[in-house]
């Protein structure tokens, strides 16, 4: 058998008795009997889930005297033998060990042969194993399925993490038996097509946060420069200046500048390739052509990014909740007290000043707030009770108006500093004015394109309308060819 391991596909999409009593049914229906060759983990453990769901299991072994372990109620045969018994035949062996097939292939004619195995590494070999499979057997139905079901998933029965199964082959209605088979133990088969697909099923496990690379690489990326960037201003700015060591501000205080910021800019990231795909729709008067490759991946990934940037918001809020107990700002409270007290002076209430505060409060605490309920939404489990419009009203109208609360916070934040050259520090402004870059140039961006005469004709676009087609111009003439 080949060795996988775990997978989390995003969606369950099927419900069948199997969800509630996974590997404990005993089905007195019988199904069918299907032959897996190899007795090792995924086979034995594929083996018992048939047999709790009604088939007769036989299996095929190369040395079935000494084969072990094995589920009550299962033969185990040699090769030939086993697949004598069945036209379904499961091979759960690595593609090294194909060579014994080759001798089999006048009593594998005709049948339907499921491969599950998969590789070391993607793209280990010119072809995919099933494709190798049926030059090497070119009588038999070969099928590709099960590679994305783990042997422990089968085991445990906790299949709700590892439901989908991706099926392709030349062979409709091979495809359709094994389909069968997959709804038959509580999975939910996908049609992935011809055998030509089994290239990318193989590589499907192999890949490692395929979506999450670039928020990944974007989000490290921008806490390094402003972790850098601040750093500069707080801790070595002081000490070139005055020798004042200020390096215990690395631990809380410019993290706690880091994280917003990169939460900020990674929220207006989200809504950003949005803004630029319909402003190419726009130049180029049409929606049937093909984005840039990068802006596709960008728009592909926005889920993730937005994901990414609440994890940030969440540090942010952690970190803020610990502020009073730190011993720098004690410290500091208490030397101002000591300080009011001995010159008997006190400090005046500003009112624009709680203004300010309350707002900036305030503002964070909405903001944070709908971050949470654009998380919340995001997770499928969520999103699949919804419809496609309250989905879009929430993730765009509310998400537009999470990023305008943010934006608002950190502008407040910055108060009547916003502006001052006081704030320069080698004439570097504070990172909190690099972070409003691209939050306002998004939002600047998205009330350009929501003004009534632009957005008309984005909407037409959307909508089928091209400006250069003939029925673009009839339309304009008042006439229609519809």
């Amino acid at each position: 058998m080949c060795h996988r391991g775990k997978k989390t596909p995003e969606r369950v999409m099927e419900k069948t008795c199997a969800d509630e009593f996974p590997l404990t049914v005993d089905s007195s229906e019988k199904q069918g009997v299907v032959c897996i060759f190899g007795t090792g983990d995924f086979g034995k453990s594929l083996g018992l889930k048939m047999l709790q769901c009604g088939y007769s299991v036989v299996f095929g072994s190369r040395n079935p005297q000494v084969s072990s372990l094995l589920p009550r109620g299962a033969e185990v045969l040699c090769y030939s033998e086993a697949a004598s018994r069945s036209d379904v035949i499961v091979l759960a062996v690595h593609r090294e060990h194909y060579d014994f097939l080759a001798e089999l292939a006048d009593s594998l004619k005709g049948r339907v042969l499921i491969d599950v195995s998969n590789n070391q590494k993607m793209n280990q070999y010119p072809e995919s194993n099933a494709e190798y499979l049926a030059q090497l057997v070119p009588g038999a139905h070969v099928v590709k399925a099960f590679n994305t079901i783990s042997a422990w998933a089968l085991q445990s029965g906790t299949l709700d993490a590892s439901r989908q199964v991706f099926v392709c082959g030349n062979d409709s209605k091979a495809k359709d038996r094994v389909m069968d088979i997959a709804r038959t133990l509580g999975l939910t088969p996908l049609d992935q097509g011809s055998l030509v697909a089994a290239k990318e099923i193989e590589n499907y496990p192999l890949q490692l946060f395929p979506m999450w690379r670039f928020p990944f690489y974007l989000s490290s990326g921008l806490c390094v420069f402003f972790f850098v960037y601040c750093a500069i201003r707080e801790v070595i700015y002081p000490y070139v200046t005055g020798k004042t060591d200020s390096t215990y501000r690395l631990v809380v205080s410019i993290p706690n500048r880091v994280f917003p910021i990169t939460a900020l800019t990674l929220l207006a990231l989200v809504y950003l390739p949005g803004i630029l795909a319909a402003i190419l729709q726009l130049y180029r008067g049409t929606k049937y052509r093909r984005f840039p490759n990068w802006l596709d991946h960008w728009m592909l990934c926005r889920k993730q990014l937005g994901l990414v940037a609440l994890g940030f918001a969440f540090l942010h809020a952690i970190y803020t909740l610990v502020i009073p107990i730190r011993y720098y700002v004690r410290w500091r409270l208490r030397n101002a007290t000591i300080t009011q007290a001995l010159t008997n002076k006190d400090s005046p209430f500003s009112s624009s000043t709680a203004w300010l505060s309350d707002s900036y409060l305030a503002l964070g605490i909405l903001g944070f707030f709908l971050f949470l309920l654009l998380g919340i939404t995001s997770l499928p489990s969520v999103s699949n009770m919804v419809n496609w419009r309250e989905f879009r009203f929430v993730q765009s109208k509310l998400g537009y108006l999470t990023l305008v609360l943010c934006t608002a916070h950190t502008l407040v934040y910055g108060g009547k500093r916003f502006l001052s050259p006081s704030i320069l520090i080698w004439s570097l402004p504070s990172a909190y004015i690099l972070a409003l870059i691209i939050p306002c140039t998004v939002l600047v961006m998205k009330f350009i394109l929501i003004m009534p005469c632009i957005d008309k004709t984005l909407t037409r676009i959307r909508q089928g309308w091209e400006r250069k087609s003939k029925y673009a111009q009839s339309t304009l003439n008042g006439k229609s060819d519809i």
